[in-house]
């Protein structure tokens, strides 16, 4: 199992930047990729991007792509959201996770390992 600590997040305006780490502990080995979703209130947990993290291959939504950048560490275990150019739209909690399958990034139901989440709020 893997244990993952989220920090970052916070409340900034339309146009803003925030950014998100995400650090874990235990069988980190174990992990294929890290991904980070969001759950704005009354929607379902949306896909916003995932690392490989032997090689370091990048997929983001649409809705992110261009605006989000998301990176690794892997001496420190450690992967990263860089969140520009926000829209009040990008409102919602943030959550990274860890999976042991080697496809299907997108899905939440694949991962294993979930942080505790991070609020975001982008005002207008």
């Amino acid at each position: 199992q893997v244990q993952l600590v989220e920090s970052g997040g916070g409340l900034v305006q339309a146009g803003g930047s925030l950014r998100h780490s995400c650090a874990a502990s235990g069988r980190t080995f174990s992990s294929y990729g890290r991904g980070w979703f969001r759950q704005a209130p009354g929607k379902e947990r949306e896909f916003v991007a995932a690392i490989t993290w032997n090689d370091g291959l990048t997929i983001y939504a649409d809705s992110v792509k261009g605006r989000f950048t998301i990176s690794r560490d892997n001496a420190k275990s450690t992967v990263y959201l860089q969140m520009d150019s926000l829209k009040p739209e990008d409102t919602a909690v943030y959550y990274c996770a860890a999976t042991n399958t080697p496809y299907g990034y997108r899905n939440p139901i694949l991962y294993d390992s979930w942080g505790q989440g991070t609020q975001v709020t982008v005002s207008s």
